[in-house]
């Protein structure tokens, strides 16, 4: 009989572990969602202020997204957004965000000039305490690959 019980409560402490490492997932999410706080008025919370592109070919395709969330009890209004030079082109939405609704805020580099870059793109909205919110694009445009040179020496 002592035995029986033994192995009864064993198994039932077994089941519980395991139920409990089944919830751990769901209070993870729940954390996460905890981490984005709520302003009062409009915000802005990006998955990422910086997209590097690494290392690309020359005229690849340039366009990324930025994602966001209006993370504010009021609507996210963007008024404007520029490139920090000509290169850079971004794009943003026109209407208004709703909260906790997600947009995007494109962005296209000229990818026809060869080397590093490092270029912002500047929002200016109703943001609550950012009236103005920087990103950053990176990476390395790699020159075209050229013809091994032809040499007239003699093999051998």
């Amino acid at each position: 009989m002592l035995a029986m019980l033994t192995v009864f409560g064993v198994a039932t402490s077994n089941a519980q572990a395991k139920k409990s490492a089944k919830a751990t997932p769901a209070k993870k999410e729940t954390a996460a969602k905890a981490e984005t706080p709520k302003v009062e008025g409009a915000g802005m919370v990006f998955e990422s202020e910086t997209i590097d592109y690494g290392t690309i070919p020359h005229n690849a395709d340039g366009k990324r997204e930025f994602v966001f969330t209006n993370n504010g009890t009021k609507p996210l209004i963007i008024t404007n957004a520029t490139g920090s030079c000509g290169c850079t082109v971004p794009t943003y939405p026109k209407e208004p965000i709703a909260p906790g609704a997600k947009a995007v805020i494109g962005v296209k580099y000229a990818t026809d000039r060869v080397g590093a870059f490092s270029k912002q793109v500047t929002l200016t909205s109703n943001a609550e305490g950012q009236a103005t919110k920087t990103l950053t694009i990176k990476g390395t445009v790699l020159p075209d690959a050229t013809a091994p040179a032809k040499t007239d020496a003699p093999k051998g």
